[in-house]
């Protein structure tokens, strides 16, 4: 099970405000179940795929797992096993260069939502639209996915008033689209991410970023340029249950597929004003699946 039990990049969150329930009781079932509930396509391709072992991917050659965190392709399962989904909004998410494709959770979203999924890795950022695009990064001036609209569209009024008496604030070329990871030259992984067509559910918002590295590496990424006209979006009352937390670090630490996960559900409810029911929980397929095999494995150990 070791194979499965990989240190992967968090994504940072702020701290959890809600009350512990008074019931310890409680609060360790939930601790050992946190991902019960969900509306998921069924695991048994995964359990079938897992009990044939690791193969070799078709286009790199290298040992996976369900998928290949190189390539982005599946392999052992194929497209029609796995559940598709389609977002709200766009998303993007900037890569640190420096850590492993194979530790992240990002390559969830990008297989699972493959034509709302782009993956950049650092330092390719597009040129965006600060009107119409937010930043998911906790800091000052932050605010909740409540609130996100209202700001956006306070944004769009004020840019519009002055519009003709303020210039446009210079910023900094973005490098080649190539540099972007997982084009659609790989068929499984959809359509290239193409803003042309594209008709977000949301409007203003057309797009949501994320970082995906560990939180010692996030500075450089959080403080670039081309970032800060964005609208940052804190994602609160949450924390992880990510098998394997980054050291010394709080458990509002998300996981990159958590922060997508919880974004588009709150998103969904506050800003779609609609009842949720399950329309994103597919994105945690592969994360709920890998959650389960590794607490049995501790389980077996004796470690929980």
């Amino acid at each position: 099970m070791s194979s499965l039990d990989q240190d992967q990049r968090l994504h940072p969150s702020c701290r959890d405000k809600t009350t512990v329930s008074s019931d310890s009781s409680d609060a360790h079932e939930l601790a050992k179940q946190p991902l019960q509930g969900l509306k998921l396509a069924s695991h048994a391709v995964l359990e079938e795929a897992q009990q044939r072992g690791r193969l070799k991917c078709s286009k790199c050659g290298g040992s996976r797992m369900f998928f290949c965190y190189t390539c982005c392709s599946l392999v052992g399962v194929t497209v029609q096993e796995i559940p598709l989904i389609r977002l709200p909004v766009k998303i993007d998410i900037i890569k640190h260069p420096n850590e492993t494709d194979g530790k992240s959770t990002a390559i969830h979203a990008k297989i699972l939502a493959p034509s709302d999924v782009t993956i950049y890795t650092y330092p390719c950022i597009p040129d965006y639209e600060k009107d119409k695009v937010v930043l998911v990064f906790p800091g000052p001036g932050a605010v909740s996915v409540q609130d996100v609209m209202k700001y956006l569209l306070d944004r769009t009024d004020s840019d519009s008033y002055y519009s003709s008496d303020e210039p446009c604030i210079k910023r900094l070329k973005s490098k080649e689209v190539q540099g972007a990871t997982h084009t659609a030259e790989n068929p499984e992984s959809g359509t290239p991410d193409e803003a042309k067509g594209f008709e977000s559910k949301v409007y203003p918002l057309e797009r949501v970023v994320f970082i995906d590295s560990t939180w010692n590496q996030t500075n450089k990424i959080s403080t670039d340029e081309r970032l800060q006209d964005l609208l940052r979006v804190e994602l609160k009352m949450r924390k992880t249950c990510f098998w394997r937390r980054q050291k010394g670090k709080p458990d509002t630490y998300l996981a990159t597929i958590e922060a997508i996960y919880y974004f588009l559900k709150d998103l969904h409810e506050h800003c779609l004003a609609q009842k949720y029911d399950g329309e994103y929980d597919n994105l945690l397929f592969f994360y709920s699946y890998l959650h389960s095999v590794v607490n049995q494995a501790k389980t077996s150990a004796g470690k929980c």
